[in-house]
């Protein structure tokens, strides 16, 4: 079985590639265009440029972009507060911010209780 190609709103990949940002714009969630529409921070700026000139490490602190078509196929190092995540992105992710694919929490594994936490662990052996 063949596997099916995927459409961001009646768009292939190839169609993302070339659309214009205004047709764009009119493509994604409304919050995402009125972010867009009011211009990208000179921070966002200079990201943007070293996606357009093909560099091989993009790290960024901009937890706030908006993911663009220029952007699909890229990995993107994100800082998550304590280390950079690398995501590959997908044309699923357009319209979507880079801080959603790098967690800032991690989820919490309880465990056992350590030595003195219960009043019934104080008398316990320690081996």
């Amino acid at each position: 079985m063949a596997k099916k190609e995927f459409l961001f709103h009646g768009k292939t990949e190839q169609e993302l590639h070339s659309i214009s940002f205004n047709d764009f714009l009119e493509l994604i969630p409304s919050r995402a265009r009125r972010t867009l529409s009011r211009g990208l921070t000179e921070e966002q700026k200079k990201f943007m440029e070293k996606i357009t000139s093909g560099a091989k490490k993009l790290k960024t602190h901009s937890r706030d972009m908006v993911i663009v078509p220029e952007m699909l196929g890229k990995t993107i190092s994100i800082y998550n507060g304590k280390a950079y995540t690398d995501i590959i992105v997908v044309p699923e992710m357009l319209g979507h911010v880079l801080g959603e694919f790098s967690l800032t929490r991690r989820r919490v594994a309880h465990n056992a209780p350590g030595v003195g936490a219960t009043r019934s662990s104080a008398s316990v052996s320690v081996r």
